[in-house]
């Protein structure tokens, strides 16, 4: 006989689990205690529970895995709820396991009750109330197996604490299905074959690639084909590492804080093969205007995402792994020299600035931490400023190296994803990449990191200003600069050391490279603070409602 506590912790290590990040509560004590004899899963205590939504989405895009959170009720469950979102909106597998009251007091506003399958409703791609222990281990395969397939993304399993009591007999485990769900569509192949023939017949064609490629683990697929036919390629804020940035074919990141030559590449090319994306309005800017001399081939496993932002074009709804291996075969081998001159034109007209300043600016830091990084660094980068620095000047040879919050943009982000990161990547130096503002957010969990030892290297890029909102206030407010400023300096090094981690801080450019050498010399967790001017930005960008090509590359 066992509880449903011990018949949870036999499920998820039936599932490959290895690492649990969570925070204990009255109503989760019968998992927590059972963990305490398990030998198989560890568990990481860390500070706040949106802290173990963000570590679990860290580890599951750094190592293809799903990602597991868990939390007591209540307040603990509805903690989780940014973090759940901001997994949803970026297509990450991870289960949120919320422990509840017990069965019979649901909906009678029992101490620290709330109604999660409700509350996650829109954020999850699906979800669960277990009411009965014999439908537990159902459950949690079930949710494993429609986290990890198709389009992946969250699942919530609210456990009523009686339900984690109650004592069985466990049955073998059989295999997961659901019925009325499909795995994968089903492909068509007339619908390749008319892409591989537009794609073959265009002049100016233009791979558009995002984290739907990434997900599919078919990046060497993408760069297959684009060698091949010579195709170009530009990505989104999602789909960094897709593209070796040093290949002649690669375009870098096109959309509103990317590269205008990017952007200039998609409203010259005439067709645009569109693979794992979505047409994020921050990619297309004034959607009339994206790609207006282009055929557009639209390839993504949400057949949701397709038709949703730019009517017409070919639709194909398929796994972005299965349409790039027909592809590779039908797509013939071509010279479009031509078209990738002109590309260089634009690069050469318009590149990313790398301006020349008596005081530190963003380049020259991620310049410096790619020269101390090593080999394959896992890097992940707090949303503001610090993103759009760090996705355009920190080259990222490969998939599911850099993480970042793309679709809901949530602050707080880098730490604990990178904590999670770290843990399941132990080989690989991990950093996280904050402003200050965001650091603010999440910065209990260097504690976590120093408890566990867990080597996050977390860079703060500190210009006392909530710079991206004041870079819209100067381009759009006439430098009104409303809510923005942080005020009173806060002293990160000291803030640091009170959590038991390391601090060091960089002057200027003269001890930069040998304060970050320093930090990766050291053991374990350290924060490095770095001096950033406020009134540094991230140029150029497209204005809201502008063509994507009419970028502002500075402001007075």
């Amino acid at each position: 006989m066992k509880t449903g506590a011990q018949i949870l912790l036999d499920c998820l290590k039936q599932e490959g689990v290895d690492t649990i990040f969570g925070y204990p509560g009255g109503r989760s004590l019968l998992v927590h205690d059972a963990l305490m004899d398990d030998q198989d899963i560890q568990h990481i205590l860390v500070r706040h529970e949106q802290g173990a939504a963000h570590a679990a989405d860290g580890y599951a895009r750094t190592t293809g895995k799903v990602g597991i959170c868990l939390t007591t009720s209540g307040p603990g469950a509805t903690n989780l709820v940014t973090g759940i979102a901001t997994a949803y909106m970026d297509s990450v597998p991870i289960i949120a396991l919320t422990c509840q009251v017990p069965t019979a007091e649901i909906g009678n506003d029992a101490f620290q009750e709330a109604d999660m399958a409700g509350i996650t409703r829109p954020i999850t791609k699906h979800n669960y109330v277990v009411t009965d222990v014999h439908d537990l281990a159902r459950i949690i395969h079930e949710a494993f197996y429609i986290a990890r397939t198709r389009r992946p993304g969250p699942i919530l399993i609210d456990l009523p604490s009686d339900v984690l009591g109650a004592r069985i007999k466990p049955k073998p485990a059989e295999p997961a299905k659901r019925r009325g769900y499909q795995e994968k569509p089903s492909l068509n192949l007339k619908q390749i074959k008319r892409a591989a023939s537009m794609i073959n017949k265009a002049k100016k064609p233009l791979i558009y690639a995002g984290g739907g490629i990434t997900l599919s683990n078919s990046a060497d697929k993408l760069r297959a084909l684009a060698d091949k036919g010579q195709l170009p390629v530009t990505h989104t804020l999602m789909g960094i590492g897709i593209m070796d940035p040093q290949s002649p074919l690669s375009v870098g990141m096109l959309g509103m804080y990317g590269a205008w030559y990017a952007n200039m590449a998609v409203g010259e090319c005439d067709c645009l093969i569109a693979i794992g994306v979505r047409f994020d309005d921050r990619v297309t800017g004034k959607v009339a205007t994206f790609a207006p001399n282009a055929k557009i081939i639209h390839i993504d496993i949400d057949p949701s995402s397709i038709r949703k932002v730019v009517q017409g074009g070919l639709p194909i709804v398929c796994d972005a792994a299965e349409a790039l291996e027909h592809l590779v075969e039908l797509v013939e081998e071509k010279d479009h020299s031509d078209w990738l001159a002109e590309i260089d034109g634009y690069r050469e007209q318009g590149p990313l600035p790398r301006p020349k300043r008596d005081h530190l600016v963003p380049h020259e830091v991620m310049e410096a931490i790619a020269a101390i990084a090593g080999d394959q660094p896992v890097v992940a980068s707090d949303v503001g400023l610090s993103q759009m620095w760090t996705a355009n000047y920190l080259p990222f040879g490969g998939p599911r190296q850099y993480i970042t919050s793309g679709g809901l943009g949530t602050m707080g982000f880098a730490l604990p994803a990178a904590l999670g990161a770290a843990l399941g990547n132990p080989d690989r130096a991990v950093f996280a990449i904050n402003g200050d503002g965001a650091f603010q957010m999440n910065c209990q969990e260097l504690a976590t990191c120093a408890q566990y030892n867990i080597p996050v290297k977390c860079i703060i890029l500190n210009n006392g200003k909530l710079g991206m909102v004041r870079q819209f206030q100067k381009v759009l407010l006439d430098k009104r600069y409303a809510s923005t400023c942080l005020g009173h300096h806060v002293d990160f090094c000291k803030v640091s050391e009170g959590f038991g981690v390391k601090a060091l801080r960089v002057k200027d450019q003269s001890d930069l490279q040998a304060v970050l050498q320093q930090a990766m010399e050291i053991p374990g967790p350290v924060v490095v603070e770095v001096p950033i001017h406020p009134d540094t930005y991230s140029f150029p960008m497209v204005l809201p409602g502008n063509d994507a090509t009419q970028m502002v590359f500075e402001a007075d």
